[in-house]
């Protein structure tokens, strides 16, 4: 007999360590018992099913029958056929497609009515088993496996359900180890897969060390779950803000759009729908403390953050700061023109063109900045810096003049 308590504790236990509930250990058990009895006492082809008693430790059995009619089986000629061409048989009733009929996993409709009157097409006749307490070594060892793989399919199921509902969010996880370009990431219950072309350029990692992390997405593969984590990402730094400042949260502060060159610099474009509050402000944080957080756990990359603007030449002036923007005029094909003081042309483009080429990224307008004089260079989203020769040449000369 079962001891019942034992037998309840032991499910509980199980239970917690694999992060699964109560029922699904229980129906992991119920398969295992049915594919013991079947290896004994059953016969090939059938489909037992058990229900364990957990008040009384008594097993029931049974064994299903799938309910079909002529015209949901292969006739003689058909099966002829279908050896002949060497294509395979269907045993198992699909939608549309027809079976060999198996008398151990089917039942013709007619036969089916004698047993349950209102049985149709398509039902699942249950026909009861004569319950069996002795099972031999091959029957327990088969036990044994299905409960493991049962287990072990649950626990993927939950570990997925888990992970995919957190898609897009942030979670911290500890470095457990490096191999080659691919870091791997204790995140509890699983491991997390951080591939080299998502760090941050300048990052260091180490084995033991925590670190916070954005989810890209989460992939079922033949090992298990697989989720694929990310420091690089541009909305990192959009979550980052979210646990700094809980206006954003509320509602009451939008990020609009994010411009990011991982490691180095970072534009943000927020918003605010209440009245009298200041995007920019709240954002920045008392003596910069919030954005000096978020700066801090991005291992010191400069963020730079704007006003979003409804109008495109406001947004792109905006976008433009530090550089002080004199005019800007839009132009057809996604096209705006910065007039920028002369003095200001080399802070407007940035080291390397960087200003220009995040402004270009956050607001998706293709900018060229111009001096009133017509020194000018074109940038757009995604695009490395190509200034004229003037542009360049002043470039340099600001430089030398400017003092570092």
């Amino acid at each position: 007999m079962i001891d019942l308590k034992s037998f309840s504790v032991l499910l509980d236990q199980i239970a917690e360590e694999k992060g699964l509930n109560r029922q699904q250990v229980i129906e992991a058990i119920e398969q295992a018992i049915a594919a013991a009895y079947k290896k004994d006492y059953g016969k090939r082809g059938q489909n037992i099913k058990a229900k364990l008693n957990l008040e009384t430790g008594k097993v029931e059995f049974w064994q299903e029958k799938l309910v079909v009619d002529e015209s949901m089986i292969y006739s003689e000629e058909e099966l002829e056929q279908l050896k002949e061409k060497r294509e395979p048989i269907e045993e198992e009733a699909e939608e549309g497609k027809k079976i060999r009929f198996n008398p151990e996993r089917h039942l013709m409709v007619e036969e089916a009515k004698t047993l349950q009157e209102d049985a149709k097409v398509g039902d699942a006749i249950e026909i009861p088993l004569e319950s069996k307490m002795d099972y031999g070594r091959i029957a327990a060892q088969t036990a044994k496996q299905v409960i493991l793989q049962k287990i072990r399919e649950a626990e993927r199921s939950s570990i997925w359900n888990e992970f995919k509902s957190k898609e897009g969010e942030l979670l911290s996880g500890i470095i457990q180890r490096i191999e080659g370009r691919v870091i791997f990431v204790d995140l509890g219950k699983t491991l997390g897969i951080f591939p080299k072309e998502e760090h941050v350029p300048g990052e260091f990692y180490r084995p033991g060390q925590r670190l916070r992390f954005y989810v890209l997405r989460v992939e079922d593969s033949p090992k298990g779950p697989s989720v694929l984590l990310s420091r690089a990402y541009p909305k990192f730094v959009s979550k980052l803000f979210e646990l700094e400042v809980p206006e954003i949260p509320a509602g009451t502060i939008e990020i609009k759009s994010i411009a990011r060159e991982a490691g180095s610099r970072s534009k943000v474009a927020a918003a605010s729908s209440a009245e009298g509050v200041d995007p920019i402000g709240a954002m920045v944080g008392q003596r910069g403390t919030r954005v000096g957080s978020v700066i801090n756990e991005l291992g010191g990359e400069k963020i730079d953050i704007v006003e979003w603007a409804e109008d495109p030449e406001l947004f792109v002036a905006h976008a433009l700061s530090p550089a002080k923007v004199l005019q800007v005029t839009v132009l057809p094909k996604n096209r705006v023109i910065a007039l920028v003081p002369e003095d200001q042309l080399s802070l407007a483009i940035g080291k390397e063109g960087q200003n220009v080429r995040l402004a270009a990224k956050l607001t998706g307008w293709k900018i060229d900045v111009r001096t009133p004089e017509g020194k000018q260079v074109e940038m757009e989203e995604g695009q490395e810096e190509k200034p004229d020769e003037q542009a360049e040449e002043k470039t340099e000369e600001t430089k030398e003049e400017t003092p570092a």
